[in-house]
């Protein structure tokens, strides 16, 4: 098996290990018990965990797990895992397309490589319904894959799309600066 395609599954186990504890203290048990069981040496924390809120309205909780090598300057360089938690439902082309736009805030983009990327995304992407969940890896120089629980829905090897995508809640340029330091909320300066 491939190392980040391993990597990628224990990613997602502890991002489903995490959302079944109950209570507050599920947010540091997940990481630990799920690599526990898998003896594996490197552990992930939660990060942190914020809400996506527009015009007052709750459209996601969102949740971060990384490497104790984790710095915010270059989150690129490091495996991550993100977790979304929908509040509203939303199409795979709306998400696509608000995903690029959010993208061109770090690098603007050739229009053609801007439409192939939103229509990879638009085929990656589910449409989403209330009280669904995502769960991005994101694999530096690889690429990123997405988890709708333990299903796989996809993986794409394109690994500036995949910094760039990550960067829409990680990156400097966010639209969404406090978003940004909640996830980023435990991890050591």
């Amino acid at each position: 098996m491939r190392k980040s395609h391993f990597l990628a599954k224990i990613l997602v186990l502890c991002a489903l290990g995490w959302s079944a504890l109950p209570g507050p203290a599920r947010a540091d048990a997940a990481p630990s018990l799920a690599l526990q069981s898998l003896s594996i040496q490197e552990r992930l924390t939660l990060a942190g965990e914020g809400q996506m809120r527009f015009l007052g309205m709750a459209i996601y909780d969102a949740r971060l797990w990384v490497d104790a090598r984790f710095t915010p300057e270059r989150f690129e360089a490091h495996p991550l895992a993100l977790e979304l938690h929908y509040h509203r439902a939303f199409s795979a082309a709306a998400i696509a397309q608000r995903s690029l736009t959010e993208m061109q805030r770090q690098r603007k983009l050739p229009p053609e490589l801007a439409q192939r990327w939103e229509r990879m995304l638009a085929q990656l992407l589910p449409d989403v319904q209330r009280g669904d969940r995502l769960l991005g890896v994101y694999l530096p120089g690889e690429g990123m894959q997405l988890w709708r629980g333990p299903q796989l829905l996809g993986t794409l090897r394109e690994p500036e799309l995949a910094r760039l995508f990550f960067g829409i809640w990680l990156a400097p340029q966010t639209s969404e600066p406090s978003l940004r330091a909640a996830l980023l909320a435990r991890v050591a300066p």
